[in-house]
């Protein structure tokens, strides 16, 4: 989409034609113009962010390949993706990196993963591992299929929300196997969702793949309880696609415009529990700077205590006592 404004020469613009058509060009504040568009504060950095937040590079033993914990790895096939999201914590490398590699570039990775009898999970990133065609997939899928000890493939993917036509029955054949496969999508507002994005969460499921969703907290797009509401009931029963996470706004640079408060993330997963289906809840997550892992960031429902003598603070703000009914002495 053309702009003239500066952040799109630091970092490039792209929008495919079905999310562009979504997008309400008359409303600055639309929540889909803000996810995609190039905004001048993407050029304003606080000295406490970061250009790799999550320790991608930390923890990369080998070209391709993060390995942060211990029993699955980031596989990264393309650095390319569909649309480019303002808030990606991979902004700067998707900025500056090559879009496009041989397969042979990931043999290193393979070596390293048949070496490690606990990798049971390889996740499929990038980049968007479903702009790659359909072979070079079988094949990714085949060579992990391959590895003894591995047990489940990860594919970590916009595609079904930002170009939903990308998934086909020769994609989905592609990528069955042996192995369990997830599909992890991404959505961040109800009106990214229409009945293209169902069609193909639809084929997708009748595969037998597993659908999450992750969600990321952003200031202006969805940081209240009714939009993340509305989202969540839709993906899950509207796509049958489960919330997964929501995750607080990396420290990114450039993303000061767009990070709220951990304050403002409780109180919306508070005001959720008291309010959704358990199947429609995702789980409020913080990826600690450095590549030390997600935590779970959870209102505080605990009041008080006493030995085994609880005092408990419900969703609706109700203090219940509870004891606990355990042996005398419990390990």
């Amino acid at each position: 989409m053309p702009t003239s404004n500066p952040a799109a020469l630091v970092y490039p613009s792209r929008v495919p034609a079905h999310y562009r058509s979504r997008i309400d060009g008359a409303d600055p504040q639309d929540p889909l113009h803000l996810q995609t568009i190039p905004q001048t504060a993407e050029l304003c950095f606080d000295p406490r962010e970061m250009s790799d937040p999550i320790g991608d590079d930390r923890h990369s033993p080998c070209p391709h390949l993060v390995h942060r914990y211990p029993d699955r790895v980031l596989l990264i096939p393309t650095h390319a993706c569909a649309i480019h999201c303002r808030y990606c914590f991979r902004k700067e490398k998707l900025a500056s990196s090559p879009k496009a590699f041989p397969f042979s570039d990931l043999l290193p990775a393979f070596d390293y993963i048949r070496k490690h009898t606990e990798i049971t999970e390889v996740i499929l990133t990038g980049g968007d591992p479903l702009l790659l065609p359909d072979k070079t997939l079988g094949l990714l899928r085949s060579t992990v299929e391959d590895i003894p000890h591995l047990r489940a493939l990860r594919i970590h993917t916009r595609m079904p929300i930002v170009s939903p036509k990308r998934i086909t029955p020769r994609l989905v054949r592609a990528l069955s196997g042996k192995l369990l496969v997830t599909f992890v999508t991404h959505a961040n507002h109800v009106r990214e969702l229409c009945a293209e994005t169902k069609t193909a969460a639809e084929l997708l499921r009748r595969a037998a793949f597993v659908l999450l969703n992750q969600t990321v907290l952003l200031k202006g797009v969805n940081d209240d309880a009714d939009t993340l509401a509305t989202l969540f009931q839709e993906l899950f029963y509207s796509h049958g696609i489960k919330p997964y996470y929501l995750h607080h706004c990396d420290l990114t640079r450039g993303l000061l415009h767009f990070r709220t408060s951990i304050d403002c993330g409780l109180r919306i997963m508070e005001t959720l529990r008291g309010r959704l289906s358990g199947v429609c809840l995702p789980q409020y997550v913080l990826d600690l700077p450095g590549g030390h892992g997600k935590i779970p960031l959870c209102p505080p429902y605990i009041h008080a205590r006493k030995g085994f003598a609880w005092t408990f603070r419900s969703p609706t703000g109700v203090l219940c006592d509870y004891e606990e009914v355990i042996p005398e002495n419990p390990p």
